[in-house]
């Protein structure tokens, strides 16, 4: 009876009850929600009436990331009052542990997607529905998840795929993930097939090797219609009275020794590409290097960290003293960053349920985690409204997931988002690149071949 008092009446919104019944009218459902409309409880509503009034399921099987697999789905169960009764096993742990989780009765089985190849080679599939938690974590055709969890497609009944950002770095990411829906039926059976229908290269490298590819024209609205008919996509603004969210940048500027030192390193490091092509794992790695100079320390060929300044530590130190005791959620991107953190601050690191639990009932008033951390199904809205960006990241999926964990459908008051950001550094561009949602390879390779290219006219005295 007390677990009963603790739980909340699940009154949906139209667009969940909308969602739900188009994943029970639906053998193949990809949900494109977005941050904060409630995938889960829309999902686990679904599930449960395809279970306990179609008798259309029979054994379940969630794929989620680690923390979501551990956390968020037996957590939404026990939250909503009509779900009491759903009993969820997890496959989690240790060989051990995870053979005893499959052996255990339950209605839903739930799998972190790193363990999906051990699953399928080591147990005898019978698992009629499956859920994809996140799916763009699938949109590699080459990873190993991707092609164990294609071997078993065809012994699938139903299928969902929840995501709120399906293609990330532009829509190559797609066919993958709409694969695992349909297997092949709407963008084809084959990565390259759909590559050559919707897509051209822009360059040809090593002898007339194609790479960069764009989109034909008019290819964007025609893979958009072929998938209509087993994908919806909302956004959350459109659907929730969700309260104000203010985005806003903390320059912090480096003194004139520790511009020299950045400019030096800037220099040197684009110095060998002066005459050669950039890609963009080497754009990564430069920008990578700025991006923790910009920060206050930079690891050297040793991975020793070099300390260069201090100005994002006291940006970060009036921030926290700004909030006046309200919890603060601090993302870095580096290592030696979370420790220069800890050691000037009384800070904890988020990382598990416990630290999840804590957060949300307000005892963590600075919380320390890395945004890939939290990317994606953690709700932790409860526990603050103020999140401060130490450092930029380059993922547009990351940064979204990351801020949406506070921006989210039960957040109740106003969201502020601080970005601290080291001026006329590279923070400039990434954070440029946030702003207008062009964060593919290719802008990172434009925004190091601008580097290049005033280097050079610098160089020139022009």
């Amino acid at each position: 009876m007390e677990l009963k008092n603790k739980m909340i009446h699940y009154n949906p919104h139209e667009y969940q009850t909308y969602s739900t019944k188009f994943i029970i009218q639906h053998q193949a459902a990809g949900l494109f929600l977005e941050q904060g409309l409630g995938k889960t409880v829309v999902t686990l509503t679904a599930l449960w009436e395809l279970l306990y009034d179609y008798f259309d399921a029979t054994k379940v099987l969630v794929i989620a990331p680690l923390r979501v697999a551990r956390d968020t789905w037996s957590r939404e169960c026990e939250k909503w009052d009509h779900l009491h009764g759903l009993t969820i096993s997890k496959i989690l742990g240790s060989v051990k542990e995870r053979k005893m989780a499959l052996y255990k009765k339950a209605d839903i089985y739930v799998i972190n997607r790193e363990n999906v190849e051990w699953l399928i080679k080591n147990a005898e599939w019978d698992f009629d529905t499956v859920i994809i938690d996140e799916l763009s974590s699938f949109k590699s055709p080459s990873a190993k998840r991707f092609r164990s969890l294609k071997k078993v497609r065809h012994k699938i009944r139903r299928i969902v795929g929840l995501t709120g950002t399906p293609a990330p770095n532009g829509l190559l990411d797609i066919w993958s993930q709409v694969y695992l829906l349909d297997g092949g039926e709407r963008l084809g059976r084959t990565y390259t097939g759909y590559r050559s229908r919707f897509f051209h290269p822009q360059k040809y490298v090593n002898g007339g090797i194609p790479t960069d590819y764009v989109l034909n024209e008019d290819a964007e609205d025609k893979i958009y219609q072929k998938i209509s008919d087993i994908c919806i996509s909302m956004k959350a603004i459109d659907y929730l009275q969700m309260p104000d969210c203010i985005f806003n940048k903390v320059e912090v500027s480096l003194d004139e020794k520790e511009m020299k030192l950045y400019r030096q390193m800037e220099r040197d490091l684009l110095l060998p590409f002066e005459e050669s092509d950039v890609d963009a794992a080497n754009a990564a790695v430069l920008s990578n290097k700025l991006l923790q100079m910009a920060g206050g320390a930079v690891y050297d060929e040793f991975k020793d960290v070099k300390h260069i300044h201090d100005k994002k530590l006291e940006a970060l130190e009036d921030l926290i003293e700004g909030a006046n005791g309200k919890p603060v959620l601090v993302y870095y991107s580096f290592k030696h960053e979370k420790e220069l953190i800890k050691n000037k601050f009384t800070v904890e690191e988020l990382n598990t349920t416990d630290d999840i639990a804590r957060w949300n009932s307000g005892d963590m008033k600075v919380a320390l985690c890395h945004p890939a951390s939290t990317g994606h199904g953690l709700n932790l809205q409860d526990g603050g409204c103020t999140i401060i960006w130490f450092s930029m990241t380059w993922s547009l999926e990351l940064y979204q997931q990351a801020n949406a964990r506070l921006y989210r459908q039960g957040q109740k008051e106003t969201v502020v988002i601080h970005h601290i950001v080291a001026k006329d550094t590279v923070d400039e561009r990434v954070l440029k690149a946030l702003e207008e949602k062009d964060t593919s390879q290719q802008a990172l390779v434009n925004a190091v071949k601008a580097m290049i290219t005033k280097f050079k006219e610098e160089k020139d005295g022009r």
